[in-house]
């Protein structure tokens, strides 16, 4: 069984704005069940471990979506995000695969925390794919990093994630 990782953030403040932040709940929520749906066994972890920070502009009703509701409904997928693991106790080993959603929460965190930097350079070594959509931090990697800009590319950038994990596990 193929096994990815998904990486959120934890962090949930918009800068010195007071506004709150996060991770994009389309861009998590698309992606997770692509990757349930062809059969995967998924993993989500943040740098503090626990319930990730949502962003709750994600969640307003003009935001909302089959998948996000689907996510919102399933009590399953609510206890993993309830419980992210601890980035610094997970291993790329471990892991086919890396996949990071977007929102802005990532831009505080992720692309500082040490822990997100080694396991990306760990998987790059590896020659593991990863995908990154939106917000997320990360650096060219030529032929395995897939990338999205919005979270109407979360779901064909797991698509994409989900093919070349094939052709670079068969």
């Amino acid at each position: 069984m193929t096994k990815v990782l998904i990486v959120l953030t934890s962090h949930d403040e918009l800068g010195d704005t007071g506004r709150k932040t996060g991770f994009w709940l389309e861009e998590l929520a698309a992606p997770y069940y692509r990757f349930r749906d062809a059969g995967w066994d998924v993993t989500l972890a943040s740098p503090k471990g626990g319930r990730a920070p949502l962003d709750p502009k994600s969640n307003e009703p003009n935001f909302q979506t089959d998948q996000t509701r689907r996510f919102e409904a399933d009590a399953e997928a609510e206890a993993q995000l309830d419980k992210t693991l601890r980035l610094d106790s997970v291993f790329a080993e471990d892991y086919d695969t890396l996949f990071y959603p977007g929102g802005h929460g990532p831009l505080w965190d992720l692309s500082e925390d040490e822990n997100s930097i080694k396991l990306i350079e760990q998987m790059t070594e590896a020659r593991k794919p990863i995908a990154l959509v939106c917000h997320p931090p990360g650096a060219p990697i030529d032929g395995l990093l897939i990338t999205g800009q919005n979270p109407a590319s979360s779901g064909p950038a797991a698509d994409e994630l989900i093919a070349l994990v094939g052709r670079t596990t068969a």
